[in-house]
């Protein structure tokens, strides 16, 4: 990796940046299109190579009903020799009726092959609250022989705190036990605007496990913290967690960097961890007419302000350092 582009961007106008480097050799590369409307891939053999890569919609929205509108977030995973999708996705109708949604892959090729809806993911058996009200933003990870999905929920309406939750999962589709709150906003930098804890990702090292999030709203206030358990403790305990106290990304006037966040971690070439994060180069961000749905009912100045609708939050790549007692350290070049 040319750590000389380290602060310049990597894929244009792609929020939320996903990337999983495969057996194959190649980095998958997904995120969210300004337009909140398709699902995009691309590969290359390099992460520099990812801009010019040819891409391919590989799912569209649907016209109507659900996953119609605000098609958001979505990561690309290879599990049990089959490709998926997870992926957050609204109604036309009822635009903030977000919730999670699964695709999977009918073949080996996932830029070319067909993608079959799952529909979407399934709380365990007896669990009436998971996936119920504002959800998205949903990760897998494998840890000690079970897989983990772990997302962001809001649980009392558009306006509430959104958590992050976490639970294991039965199958691709379905979860196996209740959801577990794994984090709520509690410090100011999580409340900025809006109370968000959303965007998780897990990296693990030196004994330990590690769960990045993004807090605040999605303009300059939006930053990173750190979450962080034994490698051996019971993931669904709260007392196995620590949270840090602030935030271990943010804004950084000084490199224009402005509201960094929703990560991914993969490795480069020689194995080095990376964490794939979007940000914009300027601090007042203006929503786009041209991305802003029709059947957004806030005022029309609300809705310009609404830095979602700004199109150039941009994909990014940090080299992930690690301190004296293992804890990533996020720095910027």
């Amino acid at each position: 990796m040319d750590t000389n582009r380290s602060n310049k961007p990597i894929v244009l106008q792609r929020a939320d940046p996903f990337i999983y480097k495969h057996t194959d050799g190649y980095y998958y590369f997904t995120g969210s299109v300004p337009t909140y409307d398709v699902i995009e891939l691309r590969r290359a053999k390099t992460i520099n190579e990812l801009q010019d890569a040819e891409t391919f919609n590989v799912w569209k929205k649907h016209e109507s009903g659900p996953m119609s509108r605000h098609i958001w977030a979505p990561e690309i995973h290879y599990l049990d020799g089959k490709w998926y999708v997870y992926f957050a996705a609204s109604e036309e109708e009822d635009i903030w009726k977000l919730r999670p949604y699964v695709l999977e892959c009918t073949g080996q090729n996932p830029l070319e092959d067909d993608w079959v809806e799952l529909g979407q993911m399934q709380p365990a058996e007896g669990d009436n609250k998971s996936f119920i009200d504002f959800s998205l933003d949903g990760t897998v990870f494998d840890h000690n022989g079970k897989r983990y999905f772990c997302w962001a929920e809001k649980t009392g309406g558009q306006f509430a705190a959104s958590n992050l939750y976490l639970a294991e999962m039965e199958s691709p589709i379905k979860l196996k036990t209740a959801q577990f709150m794994l984090t709520t906003p509690d410090y100011d930098w999580e409340r900025i605007d809006f109370w968000v804890n959303e965007g998780p990702a897990v990296i693990k090292n030196n004994g330990k496990i590690y769960i990045t999030f993004s807090a605040s709203a999605t303009g300059a206030c939006y930053c990173m913290g750190l979450m962080e358990a034994d490698e051996n403790a019971d993931l669904l305990d709260r007392n196995s967690w620590k949270k840090s106290r602030y935030p271990v990304l943010q804004t950084s006037e000084d490199k224009s960097i402005y509201g960094p966040g929703h990560n991914s971690f993969t490795v480069d070439e020689n194995g080095k961890p990376l964490s794939i994060y979007h940000a914009r180069d300027y601090e007042n961000a203006v929503g786009d007419p041209e991305f802003i749905p029709k059947t957004d009912k806030r005022p029309l100045a609300e809705i310009k302000a609404d830095p979602l609708y700004d199109p150039n939050r941009h994909a990014r790549v940090m080299e992930v350092k690690f301190d004296n007692n293992g804890k990533p350290v996020f720095e910027y070049y």
